[in-house]
């Protein structure tokens, strides 16, 4: 299935959706925060968020209804931004790829970026292959970054220049 999708800002609305996705085993596990969130945290979360001009949290949606979310941090015209992303649990093979290329486009054309950088746990290899097959390059690995559930764990480090971004669209069948 290979419907347009859509992005749009997250609102208010969206947090009971994006909690459970969020809160489900499958997506914590990769996350660099594991815990369970609870309402009151999550609504703080979105709050504090929705007040930071270089923030944008963005649902991905298809002819189907919502599947994916993906946040930007640091954004700025020309500048450099990190995202992260997830999709809904159960969601059709392939949603992280339409997920992550309507983001891309939008990062590099409605926010003007420069670079988008990412960061994955060593051992998500799902992100990391997705990391690849989009065309972000490799830059290397954060030993020991994050501590996570009584340990430390190590970052891939991804990134992806704008004339990179064009190159491997204009790759893509349609």
């Amino acid at each position: 299935m290979h419907d347009a999708v859509g992005l749009r800002p997250v609102l208010i609305d969206d947090l009971p959706i994006l909690r459970t996705w969020r809160n489900h085993a499958s997506v914590r596990a990769m996350m660099f925060s594991q815990h369970q969130l609870a309402e009151e945290e999550h609504r703080a979360w979105y709050l504090r968020v929705c007040q930071d001009p270089t923030r944008r949290l963005l649902l991905a949606e298809d002819a189907t209804g919502p599947f994916g979310f993906v946040q930007f941090a640091d954004v700025a015209p020309g500048g450099v931004a990190d995202w992260g992303f997830y999709i809904r649990p159960g969601a059709i093979r392939g949603s992280g790829t339409r997920l992550c290329s309507a983001a891309l486009e939008h990062a590099f054309s409605a926010l003007d970026l420069h670079k988008v950088c990412g960061q994955v746990i060593v051992g998500n290899s799902a992100s990391v292959a997705l990391h690849h097959k989009l065309g972000f390059a490799e830059e290397g690995v954060l030993r020991d970054q994050k501590f996570i559930n009584g340990g430390y764990l190590s970052l891939v480090c991804f990134g992806m220049l704008k004339p990179e971004w064009i190159v491997m669209r204009n790759r893509r069948p349609v």
